[in-house]
């Protein structure tokens, strides 16, 4: 193959160029994200039931969804909340590469199957099934200039004129108005009510008779008289649509004539839907929409889609209203990709500087570095045919790759050089002898490295994702090198490089001669510390032994991990007050927040929906989106793990009467909402609620004593005071009142209820009847209210009806079926997730019988990978064996080479535990990484020993021959990789965590690899041959990798 190029240079050239060429095509082609698809994806099933409690939520509706969603195909988890607000939310998660729309179509299914057993009231408001994240990717807000429009105006006009357009876009899973919509309002007076002698329940029977829209059909229509000449449609006003025609709705018509129409008893307005959200920027009142993607969308693309498709809409927006989008989570995605691409070329050009510093000549520097960007270029097409995407896992394979890409070209420049320095030779004839030498050892490289990361391509779930994209872009990346080894590097060689005379040796003088006199010096003080080792292998394979022993211990005790949390340039903020306040009350704390964070450096905006939090909803609840500045303009002191400890600490002793938790998003978008752990504790057992609160506090209690835990707390809503109606039946049913009457009456004066639609502006709204605000604020309100009796008569709740005050829990949670609690913290500064989640589950089994604990989210993926890692790694391992022992015909040699693999790995457990770092899913990568490369530098000196000692020399003088020919290669391309992956290891900014973690443990190992390898692989080899080989087993035969070593005369 390479003589074929060698011959036809123009060729190389072409191949070279269309490789470049497609992978120019394919790179524009590409999607970019941050990372890939790696959350399971999920299914969003939400309905309400106004006024009903969480109890009476969990059992009549939630329950009854969650029976049929077990067993549903590829289900993995699912998570219910069931509010004091009346909202029902399940989130179902499912096995990654679940068709989302094929699992939804199944879900609507089986909810069809209970829906005739769900209250009609849930019927009536629906039952919504999307296919969404749980990362909210945007949030838009409309401003009014000029003060003209308030918060229910705002959000009226964003819902006819913005949010379906947004629903639209594609990629977009869910878009939510935390506003509120225009809706007729009918706020009766209940003593007004009772004045004229009826109740609520008549308000609501007359509206619904007399709002309603009639098919009133044609005059003149077939079948007709034969003498019918025209026909006409007749139309009946039925729905009304204004509060004056509202108004005149007639409630009862006397027998004197006179009417009782709603005006007389309620006050009618176009007001909001419902009052529950509000929207805050920088603290001025606003209308919010909130952007969640799609399982399958591209966080960049979509988000693109939305600020173009905003710009669209806005030319129609009227003069008095703007629009912004103060809360975007994409920055850091495209800060990340262009910090690895600066990362990228940096490592590029340290590659570059090493080999010119080794090769000390601009062409044999130029042949090596060409190749670095046709072989990337040719792993995009691979990226793309694979259907992957530019994300922060394919370049970091990318700038790995780089100190890989250039070693087999090296190899074979150095041994042309050689070749022609030795024997004289021009360079198209020591091109083709070089290549006759080393093209077996270039295939047989390159098959070990590819089969190390072959492997990681079949785990399964989501972690296997990840090491998916790594493992397919070093394979192609490797692929593409040592092909372009075999063809354009030899047809470079022979076309490019000069002739130089025989016993032409390396400069002697200036910079490079300085240089190649230490080099040399390094050598020979080499070759004579290998022979010293090779008199004790004995000695040094006993401390190898011992090595072995410490690696394993520091192994073990090596904290894990998933993966490191980066500054993403914003966190959020959860603010409860008490569980019994008003808006009001939470709203002063909100502003308190928003005055802190206003003075706070390195905050650009807070964007505060009230109402909503990750923990819950309610009047007690807020949630703040806070974005960062660019991190170009925020130091050390402005990082988001610096803001979000000043503000848990600043704000937790300025303000007392709220509990404020500032967190970092995960890693990971979908897999929670923080970067702590996601514990969920359940009553397996029937023990109750009481006694599941009960074994909750008794952990969260002993977890925040704990030496590993800190910030550990229940991520919901704490109980609050309730209002037990007890309703004596007995003398209701005396009374002649029903209990129906008796639920119509308490849910539409206290829960409001939704009658109809009404015309407004173009489009159908509610209509709601509710007692007015004065009515509905004390308990004795509630006596007041009247029923009628069967035989029409008015009857006061007092009659039948006692108060009491209890507590009770305003949110009920379930897990996978279970009722369950959200437990959620971290770690304490010094120990890890890891830590965190075996201590908690240390804590949770000194728990009572009965309960049950399950992780979800990143933890889980954390308990998934730390399962695989060893396996994986011990696979790579295997494979690599297998591969060598076909390559060499030798059981002996792949023993000899692997026995350098725990050398790089002593590497880098040492420089993980050097910079604080744990056993993630980044050192799993960066361990297999170093296998391949501890591999390929035994390799690099066992052959060339094995070939000499096919010539007839002793064991020893052929292996430090060997090391002595091999040292300056090996050198070489070790350098070249370490100050490849420098850049990674001291990285910062956006994206420079990862880029820290996985650059700092593939450096540790390859350092080790460097300077253990060198030392330790010649009394390997010579070890094992005498152990297991010796003068009774005959060395395998095949290709030489570089010349045989010159005879001594």
């Amino acid at each position: 193959m390479a003589s074929f190029f060698i011959d036809r240079p123009i060729f190389a050239w072409v191949v070279a160029l269309f490789v470049c060429l497609v992978g120019a095509i394919a790179i524009p082609l590409l999607p970019i994200a941050q990372y890939p698809i790696i959350a399971p994806p999920s299914i969003s099933i939400s309905t309400s039931y106004p006024g009903a409690s969480p109890e009476n939520l969990y059992n009549s509706v939630t329950r009854l969804i969650e029976e049929e969603l077990n067993g549903a195909s590829g289900i993995l988890n699912f998570e219910s909340t069931s509010d004091s607000l009346g909202q029902v939310e399940i989130i179902a998660n499912f096995v990654p590469g679940t068709d989302t729309s094929a699992a939804s179509v199944e879900v609507q299914n089986r909810i069809k199957r209970v829906e005739a057993r769900l209250p009609r009231a849930v019927i009536q408001q629906g039952i919504l099934i999307e296919e969404a994240s749980s990362a909210v990717l945007q949030i838009i807000t409309l401003n009014s200039t000029d003060g003209s429009l308030d918060e229910v105006g705002l959000g009226d006009f964003m819902i006819r004129n913005v949010l379906g357009e947004i629903r639209r876009i594609p990629g977009v899973g869910r878009a939510t108005l935390y506003s509120t919509e225009r809706s007729l309002r009918v706020w009766v007076d209940p003593a007004k009510l009772v004045g004229y002698g009826m109740t609520a329940d008549d308000v609501n029977k007359a509206i619904a008779a007399q709002n309603a829209q009639v098919a009133s059909g044609s005059i003149g229509a077939e079948p007709s008289t034969a003498t019918q000449r025209t026909s006409s449609l007749v139309l009946v006003k039925g729905q009304l649509s204004s509060p004056d025609e509202f108004g005149a709705i007639i409630l009862r018509a006397n027998a004197d004539g006179s009417t009782v129409r709603l005006r007389d008893v309620a006050r009618i307005e176009v007001g909001g839907l419902s009052y529950q959200f509000n929207t805050r920027l920088d603290g001025k009142p606003t209308a919010g929409l909130s952007v969640l993607m799609s399982p399958t969308g591209n966080a960049l693309a979509t988000a693109s889609a939305v600020q173009d498709k905003m710009k669209e809409l806005s030319r129609f927006f009227p003069a008095n209203i703007t629009y912004e989008i103060p809360y975007n989570i994409t920055p850091v995605v495209e800060a990340s990709i262009k910090k690895v691409l600066s990362t990228l070329v940096e490592a590029i050009v340290l590659v570059f500087v090493v080999m010119f510093l080794f090769l000390q000549n601009i062409r044999y520097t130029i042949i090596p570095t060409i190749v670095v960007p046709v072989a990337l270029l040719g792993a995009c097409t691979t990226l793309l045919l694979a259907g992957y995407s530019i994300n922060m896992l394919s370049m970091f394979g990318m700038v790995l790759a780089v100190g890989i890409l250039v070693d087999d070209a090296i190899v074979v420049v150095e041994n042309v050089e050689r070749i022609m320095a030795e024997e004289g030779l021009p360079p198209k004839e020591a091109t083709r002898k070089a290549m006759s030498q080393i093209t077996g050892a270039i295939i047989g490289i390159t098959l070990v490295l590819m089969a190390v990361f072959v492997p990681m391509a079949f785990f399964p779930g989501s972690v296997g994702i990840i090491y998916r994209q790594f493992s397919v872009t070093m394979v192609a990346a490797i692929g593409f090198s040592a092909f372009l080894a075999l063809s354009l590097t030899p047809a470079l060689c022979a076309t490019l490089l000069k002739p130089v005379t025989a016993g032409h040796g390396h400069a002697r003088k200036g910079l490079f001669g300085w240089f190649n006199r230490v080099l040399e010096g390094g050598k020979e003080g080499y070759s004579r510390t290998v022979g010293f080792s090779l008199k004790r292998t004995g000695r040094l394979m006993l401390v190898y032994v011992a090595l072995l022993a410490g690696l394993s211990w520091a192994f073990v005790n090596l904290p894990g991990g998933f993966l490191p949390v980066d500054d993403q340039g914003f966190v959020t903020t959860d603010v409860q007050t008490p569980s019994d306040s008003s808006y009001a009350r939470t709203e002063a704390v909100i502003e308190k927040v928003e005055k802190y964070l206003a003075q706070r450096a390195g905050v650009d905006n807070v964007t505060f929906l009230t109402g909503f939090s990750f923990s819950g909803q309610g009047m007690n609840t807020a949630q703040a989106f806070i974005t960062l500045k660019d991190w170009s303009e925020r130091g050390p002191k402005d990082s988001a793990a610096a803001i979000v400890n000043d503000i848990n600490r600043d704000l937790s002793l300025s303000i007392h009467d709220a509990k404020i938790s500032a967190l970092q998003p995960p890693p990971i978008d979908n897999l929670g909402n923080s970067s702590g752990f996601s514990f969920r504790l359940q009553d397996r057992g029937q023990k109750g609620y009481p006694a599941l609160m009960r074994a909750a506090d008794q952990l969260i209690a002993e977890a925040n004593a704990s030496s590993v835990l800190q910030k550990v707390y229940i991520e919901g809503l704490p109980e609050a005071g309730v209002v037990n109606l007890v309703i004596d039946r007995e003398k209701a049913g005396a009374f002649g009142v029903t209990f129906e009457d008796i639920n119509n009456t308490i849910s539409t004066n206290l829960g409001s209820n939704y009658i109809n639609d009404f015309p407004n502006r173009g489009r159908m709204q509610r209509v709601v009847v509710q007692a007015d605000a004065r009515d509905r604020m004390r308990t004795e309100d509630i006596l007041n209210y009247n029923v009628k009796n069967s035989r029409g008569q008015l009857v006061p709740f007092s009659s039948f009806t006692t108060v009491e005050w209890a507590r009770g829990p305003t949110q009920i949670a379930g897990f996978n079926y279970y009722p369950a609690v959200r437990i959620s913290g971290e770690a304490k500064p010094g120990f890890t997730s890891g830590d965190a989640i075996a201590e908690m589950e240390r804590l949770a089994g000194k728990l009572p019988r009965g309960f049950g604990y399950e992780w979800t989210g990143q933890s889980l993926q954390e308990k998934l990978s730390g399962s695989q890692a060893p396996f994986l790694l011990a696979l790579s391992v295997f494979v690599v064996f297998l591969c060598l022992a076909a390559l060499y015909e030798s059981w002996t040699i792949p023993l000899a080479v692997l026995l350098t693999v725990p050398l790089g790995i002593v590497g880098a457990v040492v420089a993980a535990m050097l910079r604080g770092l744990p056993n993630d899913v980044y050192f799993t990568v960066g361990l297999i990484t170093i296998i391949g490369l501890a591999a390929k530098d035994a390799i690099l000196i066992i052959e060339f020993a094995k070939d000499l000692r096919k010539e007839g020399k002793p064991l020893v003088e052929a292996t430090i021959e060997a090391c002595r020919l091999r040292f300056r290669p090996i050198l070489m391309t070790g350098l070249a990789f370490i100050c490849g992956v420098l850049p990674m290891a001291i990285a910062h900014g956006a994206g420079g965590a990862s880029q820290q973690s996985l650059g700092t443990v593939v450096m540790g190992g390859m350092i080790a690899v460097v300077i253990l390898a060198l030392l330790m692989v010649p009394v390997f080899f010579v070890s094992v041959q005498r152990v297991l080989g010796g003068d009774r087993e005959k060395v395998a035969k095949a290709e030489a990798y570089g010349p045989p070593a010159p005879v001594k005369p």
